[in-house]
Order: structure tokens, then sequence, then C-alpha cells
């Protein structure tokens, strides 16, 4: 590759390597050229394959080769079988290196989701240390997914009733990426929520919160999926109605009300009556115990008084 990319001064004035590294770019535009994909995850080892492997016959000291991110960042680079670091990342500093054969490149462990992107394998054989040849220069595409966290379901009552319930449900995620899907189910039944999501940029985690607004006449069972990259977090909720409502006691009508009112009237006067009259017609029949007593003789023809017995 003798091109040199505009604008960019060659690897080796980067470096300032002693064994000097020809700078590579990539294919020029138009030039199809696939990528390869591999997935990870923040905090695993990954190992991003290389274009090239050495023959069992040669061995690392006849190559020189260096890994690059975006063609600009250096990764690492051996030259004739020795690492060069001087120049290298710090990013990447203590957390790669390279198998010997297949020329793999390892990471360990990913750091974040800013080790994401194209990562460029260049490999050159040198059968003549003025003139390396080129065997090699193919890129790798790293996709780091962080793990959202578990969702967090929550339900407030907006308003009550013995019909019927109203329900605000929340579902929230964080710390995730790439940007997720939220899906959800209400007993069994799809339900469709009220996403929104906080990222910073095209490389921040995504944090994501949902809302849903019900109308509940019984027990539902509310669940809430975080899908990611092919993962999904899951979380379920038990909504329960616990409003039980008494039925209304009806009010007696109007006719009953009068007449119980106008019997316990009567009753009431019956009572005052009685307790006025009873005890003075007691009174009168004991007020003269020694009265004689005379009774009328009611024999036919005659009308007489016949006195009792006197007193001796």
């Amino acid at each position: 590759c003798k091109r040199q990319c505009q604008g960019r001064p060659p690897l080796s004035a980067q470096l300032k390597l002693t064994a000097s590294l020809t700078f590579l770019c990539p294919p020029p535009t138009g030039y199809a050229l696939e990528k390869k994909v591999v997935k990870s995850k923040v905090g695993e080892k990954v190992g991003l394959p290389c274009c090239h492997e050495i023959p069992s016959s040669e061995s690392l000291e006849n190559y020189r080769v260096y890994w690059q991110k975006n063609t600009t960042e250096v990764v690492l680079a051996y030259a004739a079988g020795k690492r060069i670091s001087e120049h290298n990342s710090a990013r990447y500093e203590n957390r790669t290196e390279i198998d010997p054969r297949n020329l793999t490149l390892w990471i360990s462990p990913i750091l974040d989701i800013l080790d994401n992107g194209p990562y460029w394998c260049v490999v050159q054989h040198l059968r003549f240390s003025q003139n390396p040849v080129v065997v090699c220069n193919e890129p790798v595409n790293l996709f780091v997914t962080a793990d959202f966290s578990e969702p967090n379901l929550t339900a407030e009552v907006s308003a009550d009733s013995c019909e019927s319930t109203e329900l605000v449900v929340m579902c929230s995620s964080y710390g995730g990426f790439p940007k997720p899907k939220l899906s959800g189910a209400l007993n069994n039944m799809p339900v469709v929520w009220n996403a929104s999501w906080v990222t910073e940029s095209s490389l921040s985690l995504y944090n994501v919160t949902g809302k849903l607004s019900l109308n509940v006449t019984q027990d539902v069972n509310i669940t809430c999926s975080v899908e990611y990259n092919g993962f999904t977090k899951s979380a379920s909720l038990l909504l329960k109605k616990t409003n039980v409502c008494v039925p209304p006691t009806v009010a007696p009508s109007y006719n009953v009300v009068t007449a119980s009112s106008i019997s316990i009237v009567i009753f009431l006067l019956a009572i005052t009556l009685a307790a006025r009259y009873l005890p003075r017609h007691g009174k009168c029949a004991l007020s003269n115990p020694m009265k004689s007593s005379v009774t009328p003789d009611m024999s036919p023809g005659v009308f007489q008084w016949q006195r009792g017995p006197q007193a001796s």
C-alpha cells in the first residue's frame, strides 16, 4: 500500500519506531469490503480475529503486525517479533495481547462502550526489510453491549371507586447500551408503553422510563421488558384491586316514614293518657273502705234497699 491518507502523517512518523511502519489506510471510497462483527459486553474478554494466520513454517519474527482503531489510534504493534508499546494508546495499556499464530487481538476486559467501533488488522511480511509486503489489511467491527438494570415497576392509584381503579404504572431501567425497546404485557396481552430515553451522546449509556395508564376492575399482572441487542431484562408486578364496597342501604319511602311516625305518636299519646287517668280511678275506689254496702233487690215487682249487717 503506497498511498497515504490525506491530512495524516505516515504511521512511522506517529510511532517513531526503530522498525519503520508504513501507515495503511482503509480501502478507498467505492471499494466493497465486508466488515466482520464481534459482539461483547462490558466486563468481558473479547477476541478480534485478524485476516492472516502465520504458517507453521514461519514465526512472528518474519512479520510486522499492528492493530489500530479507526485508523488513527494504535492499540498494539509488533515488529520482527518484538512488541512496540512506546506510542500505543494509553486506553489499551495492560489489557491487550496478540495470538502469535492467528494474530487475534485479545482485549480484557472491555471497559465501557467507548471500546465500540472498527478495528483494523494490518500485517506486513518482512521478506525484504526495505520493501515489506502487505499481506493483510482488513477491519473487524466490535459492538459492545452494556447491560440494563432489572426493570423497576411501580403503580400509583389516581382514582378509585367500587366499579374500577385507575392506575399509573411506571417502568424504569438504567445504565444500558444500545438504545432499548420497551415492551409489556397485561395478563399476557401486549400493551404499549409511552417510553422516553435519556442519553448524552451516541456513545453514552441509556436510561429508559415507560408510563402506562390503566383502568382495572379486577386483579391483573403486568410485565415490563427491556430489549437491547438480543438481550432482555424483565420484571412483573401483580396489581390487586383492594377496594371492597358495601352495597348502599335503600332509604325507606315517604309513605312508610309517614305511617311509622303516626304509629309512634299514637303509641306515645296512649301511654300519656293511661299514666294520667289510671292512678285517679284507683284512689276513688280506696277512699272509704268502711262505707256500708247497699245492693238493690232486683226481684220482679219489688224495688227496695237491703241494708247490710251492722257493725257491732
